[in-house]
């Protein structure tokens, strides 16, 4: 059962409509785990051990998800003056970064079995198939009550859809092996698996890397926040324009604004209008002004950066 949003970061769980149902899928992925990792050696199935690891990941990546969030509830302090939010985004990057370890040794096992296939029991592969099927689909049914009023339950509730479709695949895998006894089946669909999760990860790593590199959030349009700030009346130009993420949902912004004279006599004014647009039509909501004349402006000021 998949923990990671369909956001570029992770899943940002909405603590009023989900967590109980998340707290029951921890459990239920947990014990899924242990009995597909024991299933996957007595059987000799390395497909149950990928799907197993694969449920661990998710589990450990939602529990960390949630430790994060206690974290970032903290308020901003001495060491911390922007807050603990970033935390949360920084176990997205160990997430999807073990997700990628993993896979990559999953696809290395796989390829090395479909080169000398072991005997696998297939009735003990269909049988923990079967189990990690119902488990993934229950929890999807306890998310689907809940994910219409929250966006990141909705990730979560799409996701375990997802797994259950790798559960499928793995069922099907043995009951390939008892009808034909095709063993090779066992690392093909291992591989396939394998190669989902690396999909997956490298897909939605770029989100948490970018914003710890203080990177533009990809969601806000930097032209037209740059040509509002100059609609502005009083504005005469914009340069020195920085945007980052504070944390996982708040873009920021700080940027030098020349005004004209007439913006100058009236500079509390213009920084108010300035801080409503950005708040009502691109919802950044952390904006530092740094305001000068004409006279005083930076000659040849680059529009981004120092």
């Amino acid at each position: 059962m998949s923990v990671l949003s369909n956001n570029p970061g992770h899943l940002h769980i909405d603590a009023a409509s989900g967590d109980r149902w998340v707290t029951i899928a921890v459990w239920a992925n947990a014990l899924l785990t242990v009995a597909q990792i024991a299933g996957g050696i007595l059987s000799g199935s390395l497909a149950l051990i990928a799907d197993a690891l694969h449920n661990f990941s998710d589990m450990a990546s939602l529990v960390i998800a949630l430790a994060a969030r206690k974290i970032a509830r903290r308020p901003p302090d001495a060491a911390m003056t922007f807050g603990h939010g970033r935390i949360e985004v920084v176990a997205a990057l160990i997430n999807y970064t073990t997700l990628i370890l993993v896979s990559l040794y999953l696809l290395r096992e796989g390829a090395m079995r479909m080169l000398d296939s072991p005997e696998v029991h297939g009735w003990t592969v269909v049988i923990l198939g079967g189990v990690a099927l119902a488990v993934d689909s229950v929890t999807a049914l306890l998310t689907n009550s809940t994910q219409k009023g929250s966006v990141n339950i909705r990730a979560l509730f799409l996701h375990n859809l997802s797994d259950a479709w790798a559960s499928v695949a793995v069922i099907a895998g043995g009951a390939l092996i008892i009808l034909y006894g095709v063993w090779w089946i066992d690392p093909a669909i291992t591989i396939a698996i394998a190669t989902y999760i690396l999909y997956l990860a490298i897909s939605k790593i770029g989100r948490p890397v970018r914003t710890l590199l203080l990177g533009s959030p990809p969601e806000v349009d930097n032209e037209a926040v740059i040509e509002a700030i100059r609609c502005v009346e009083g504005v005469a130009g914009v340069h020195h324009v920085h945007f980052w993420q504070m944390q996982e949902h708040e873009a920021a912004l700080n940027c030098h604004v020349v005004l004209t004279d007439d913006g100058w006599q009236r500079i509390e004014a213009v920084k108010q209008d300035i801080k409503q647009r950005l708040q009502d039509r691109f919802g950044i909501g952390h904006s530092i002004l740094e305001f000068e004349t004409g006279d005083h402006a930076h000659n040849d000021a680059n529009l981004y950066g120092h």
